[in-house]
């Protein structure tokens, strides 16, 4: 039972960072019906944005942790206004490609300037256990689960509660009827992929204390959120979250429990079950169509 509820935790741990990923996906999808290939590269840019502030320069770990999530929502709005805007209106095939383009760039520039080695970053809860009985769970993951759950209520609070949040809900539902009723659209992408930035930035710090980062990070995990995203209903923002820790949590425990070889299939096998029963996810909205 301790084992059973220790890979729980490690599992909703590593899920919470699959899920902040999935967000930034399901956030710029939302906006623009873009699929941002490229959204696990900018976490593992925001994590060595953050061991370049935190572990070469020395810095306070809260310091750095803004300076290095501040740095990347202005990076996100330069990938929009750069990479994004001028193809908009094209085939999804091209913007697509173009954001792959962009991972495999910053891969690229990632090798160059912060070479090929693995880092890490320390934080106030490398060390510290909780115990509980028996139990020993280890304060680096449950605050990955803390933050998660926090980033989370404030995302909500402002999509809900502003007025730019409303003004980018207005964008996500019909952008042309939003440009008619006075919102700058284009402005309000540029911050959705600040955001969606930024948003990955904390997933890619957060994930220090539990993996190394390394210039293919974002490429491994990327390639775990998007199913993440899809089996919570792509559009979903909690759904993003939910499949994140699900997929977690699967192979969290499929690597303990089963034979080798399955942690990495387990959470495919459970993604293509669920939608040959629920395709649109499962807190997407069905949509009937007419034969």
């Amino acid at each position: 039972m301790l084992d059973f509820v220790q890979q729980l935790v490690s599992g909703v741990a590593l899920g919470c960072v699959y899920g902040l990923i999935a967000l930034g996906f399901v956030l710029v999808y939302k906006a623009t019906e873009v699929v941002n290939f490229a959204q696990g590269d900018l976490m593992m840019l925001g994590g060595f944005f953050a061991f370049t502030f935190i572990g070469m320069m020395g810095l306070n770990y809260w310091i750095g942790f803004a300076g290095a999530v501040a740095a990347m929502a202005l990076f996100g709005m330069l990938a929009e206004r750069v990479v994004v805007r001028p193809i908009l209106g094209y085939p999804q095939f091209s913007i697509i490609m173009a954001t792959i383009g962009l991972g495999y760039f910053l891969r690229s520039v990632a090798g160059m300037v912060w070479g090929t080695d693995d880092f890490k970053i320390d934080t106030p809860f490398s060390q510290g256990v909780l115990r509980i009985g028996s139990l020993v769970l280890a304060h680096d993951k449950l605050s990955v689960i803390a933050a998660t759950v926090i980033l989370c209520a404030l995302l909500w609070l402002f999509f809900n509660k502003t007025t730019l949040g409303t003004a980018m809900r207005a964008s996500s539902e019909n952008m042309l009827a939003a440009y008619y009723m006075g919102i700058p659209v284009k402005r309000v992408v540029s911050i959705v992929w600040a955001i969606s930035a930024a948003v990955a930035t904390c997933a890619g710090v957060l994930l220090a204390p539990i993996t190394f980062i390394h210039s293919n990070v974002g490429l491994v995990l990327g390639l775990k959120a998007f199913p993440a995203a899809v089996l919570g209903g792509f559009g979903s923002i909690p759904g993003a979250v939910v499949g994140g820790v699900l997929i977690g949590v699967i192979e969290s425990m499929a690597g303990f429990y089963l034979a080798e070889g399955w942690k990495d299939v387990a959470p495919y096998i459970v993604l293509l079950a669920v939608l040959l029963l629920k395709p649109e996810g499962l807190f997407g909205l069905h949509v009937r169509k007419k034969v």
